[in-house]
């Protein structure tokens, strides 16, 4: 059975233009190297991958593009996936004539196509196919190789604009932080006599939204490390504990949802810790050999250029971590402590708050800790006294 296709009947090109303006694309730079050796490079906004076996990737250049007509004479191409900041170098590739690599600085990939400074990443690839679609080629490559350069924002095109994509995300300017910092600020003094007193950083946290920021610190640590206020993690267990010390179920069972990939055993282990937090009125979590790794985790998943890459890691890294998180402490043993946390209470409606030591010193026996933990839960009842008095 056949049927004819009335291709394009009566589509109004503005309308079509408008409608699929809709929908946003990345910008790359497709280059080469010309007969005269010579680099090349033209913009496309329709760049897609199209088969993982074999490896192919696409892009449809116009069919009048004289720079596509250059560029088919490389014996190799390369695309390269621009950066939210290389919105300049979109705009210079995109003139025709003039001096497109002026400025731009470039290394040969393996068979010798230029890869940008500063692109996100780059695609090597030989030619597959070509064929005419309308007034564009549909181009198909064979990738032949390809790596990130830049693990970054890509610059996005969307209704004749340029920007970027962004994460949902807290900033300093939210109405809820901006409360909490005003809380954290009544109790400034509490928190930095707490830290003066042990010598470690004493910070406050906020539960705004899903997210757990910290919106204030004073350190009194001898290293005098950097202040861990505006770093934020998402409120997916086991992190945050002591903010679920009156959650109803339905909450709990939320926190505990968000551990991606988490066996039935390990999410029983996360609420048996929950329920540790909840009668001793603490959360302790001890440090890990891979601190570093923590350190990277969450300043990816805390930075402006957070992407969504960063959130996986980081529940992937949580679901790793449960044994870390409130054990049962021995007598004989000693520990290194990360950090202890104790919910302070606030104004009915208010935002959550938790007082919370870092840098704490390595190797410390039980007694020591209990020390910590008494403080640190003085701090917290004086704290809340100040903020809930009428």
């Amino acid at each position: 059975m056949t049927s004819e296709v009335n291709v394009g009947r009566g589509i109004d090109p503005r309308r079509f233009r408008d409608t699929l303006g809709h929908y946003p694309t990345g910008v790359a730079v497709v280059t080469g190297i010309g007969d005269d050796g010579a680099p090349l490079g033209m913009v496309v906004g329709s760049f897609t991958s199209v088969s993982l076996e074999p490896p192919l990737v696409a892009f449809l250049p116009r069919v009048d593009s004289s720079t596509f007509a250059e560029l088919r004479a490389s014996r190799t191409f390369c695309v390269n996936v621009l950066a939210s900041d290389q919105e300049w170098m979109c705009r210079q590739f995109a003139v025709s004539g003039g001096d497109k690599f002026k400025d731009v600085g470039w290394k040969p990939a393996p068979s010798g196509a230029p890869i940008l400074d500063g692109a996100v990443c780059w695609i090597e690839c030989e030619w597959f196919e070509t064929q005419t679609a309308g007034d564009h080629f549909l181009v198909l490559g064979s990738v032949i190789d390809l790596d990130v350069e830049r693990p970054s924002l890509p610059l996005l095109f969307f209704q004749g604009g340029y920007g970027r994509f962004s994460l949902p995300s807290l900033t300093t300017a939210d109405p809820h932080v901006i409360e909490a910092a005003m809380l954290a600020e009544r109790i400034r003094g509490h928190v930095e006599r707490c830290s003066a007193e042990l010598g470690v950083e004493c910070a406050v946290l906020a539960k705004v939204g899903d997210e757990i920021v910290t919106v204030l610190s004073a350190n009194g640590s001898a290293t005098g490390g950097e202040s861990s206020v505006s770093e934020r993690v998402p409120h997916i267990a086991p992190l945050g504990s002591v903010f679920l010390r009156d959650a109803d179920e339905d909450e709990v069972r939320r926190w505990v949802g968000h551990l991606t990939g988490a066996s039935e055993e390990t999410r029983g282990i996360v609420r048996n810790h929950l329920d540790r937090v909840r009668e001793a009125g603490y959360s302790l979590v001890l440090s890990s050999g891979a601190a570093e790794e923590r350190r990277a985790v969450m300043a990816g998943y805390s930075s402006p250029d957070a992407l969504p890459v960063h959130a996986r890691q980081l529940r992937e890294f949580m679901a790793e971590s449960v044994d870390r998180y409130d054990p049962v402490l021995e007598g004989s043993t000693t520990y290194d402590v990360d950090s202890i946390a104790v919910l302070v209470d606030t104004p009915p409606g208010g935002p959550l708050l938790a007082v919370r030591l870092l840098d704490l010193p390595p190797r410390a026996d039980v007694g020591t800790i209990e020390g910590w933990i008494e403080t640190l839960s003085g701090t917290a009842a004086a704290a809340s006294k100040r903020l809930t008095r009428p």
